[in-house]
């Protein structure tokens, strides 16, 4: 009967580390290592650093920026990976690939991982410590001869290299005796005393009327092309009125050139020739209006007879170009 109590104790205590155990895991374990562990100068290996933890605690892996110690390059650093996870207990892992360019041996030490759990800020290390060698090239002065750096090669010139140059500087020297030429002629011309004269200017109605049959010619109001028709034939005598009265017509309205004209012509058949064009025109422009045959014809005859009816009776030469060598 004394056995009892016995067992029953001894099972409580069972249950009871157990559940101790969860509510206080253990530390977590830090493993490290170098891969490889020898290497060239300038080759590249790595430190793998391994924590094994409960799920509840926090560990913080060291940050470095450029170098890990003295000669020791950072060439990358992945994100912390987990490896395993059992029950509460997972694993994690952290590597940094790292390569260094002074030969010799190198001894780290222990890696060392910030612990954070409840109220305990700790630094953990790794169960091993880290150490490597970095060798370098054997060089034998005695059987091998060091020779000078070899100058560059001469390679051969081709005319693909300068060709380019050639052409576009051929041009340039053609530009170049042109302009010189021009100006020996000028100054030769002025030496010999010959005249520049200036060639008069074309008449405004002159230029008019022969764009007014050059818009007959194309018989645009007979294809059915009405609204191009009448806004060519306003246009052609818009500059007309330009040229002839010194006013901006192309950029006024028909109210504002009935008007100008108004106070620059005496005779009312011509202003109600101007007057009936415009109006016909914008109905057609604006208005979507399809003149007939006869408004068309009208719309012609009347731009035509306007201008023919306002002409100067003497037109004076307007000097516009030069012309050296010719008489007027």
């Amino acid at each position: 009967m004394r056995k009892r109590p016995i067992l029953i104790l001894t099972a409580l205590v069972a249950l009871a580390v157990p559940a101790a155990q969860a509510q206080n895991p253990p530390v977590p374990a830090v493993r490290a290592r170098v891969v490889p562990d020898s290497m060239a100068i300038g080759d590249r290996f790595r430190i793998e650093v391994e924590v094994e933890k409960d799920l509840v605690q926090v560990v913080e892996f060291p940050g470095y920026e450029g170098t890990l110690a003295k000669d020791i390059e950072i060439v990358s650093e992945s994100p912390v990976d987990t490896l395993a996870r059992d029950g509460r207990r997972v694993t994690i892992r952290k590597t940094w690939t790292l390569t260094t360019f002074e030969e010799g041996i190198y001894s780290i030490g222990r890696f060392p991982v910030l612990y954070a759990d409840k109220n305990v800020l700790d630094t953990l290390l790794s169960i091993d410590s880290l150490s490597f060698m970095v060798t370098t090239f054997p060089i034998d002065t005695l059987t091998q001869t060091i020779y000078d750096i070899k100058a560059p090669l001469r390679a051969p010139v081709k005319f693909a290299e300068f060709g380019g140059c050639l052409v576009l500087g051929f041009f340039v020297l053609q530009l170049l005796y042109a302009i010189v030429y021009a100006i020996v002629k000028s100054r030769q011309r002025r030496r010999r005393g010959e005249k520049v004269t200036l060639r008069p200017a074309e008449p405004a109605h002159v230029r008019a009327i022969r764009e007014l049959e050059r818009l007959e010619a194309e018989k645009l109001w007979q294809n059915n092309r009405h609204k191009l028709y009448h806004t060519r034939l306003t246009d052609i005598v818009r500059t007309y009125i330009e040229k002839r009265y010194g006013i901006d017509a192309p950029a006024m309205t028909s109210d504002e050139i009935r008007d100008e004209m108004e106070r620059r012509i005496n005779s009312k058949r011509i202003l109600t020739r101007l007057s009936r064009l415009l109006s016909t025109a914008d109905h057609v422009k604006f208005a979507k209006y399809i003149p007939g045959p006869e408004d068309n014809e009208m719309s012609y005859n009347d731009a035509y007879c306007f201008v023919e009816e306002t002409k100067p009776t003497v037109v004076a030469d307007e000097p516009t170009e030069r012309k050296e060598g010719d008489d007027a």
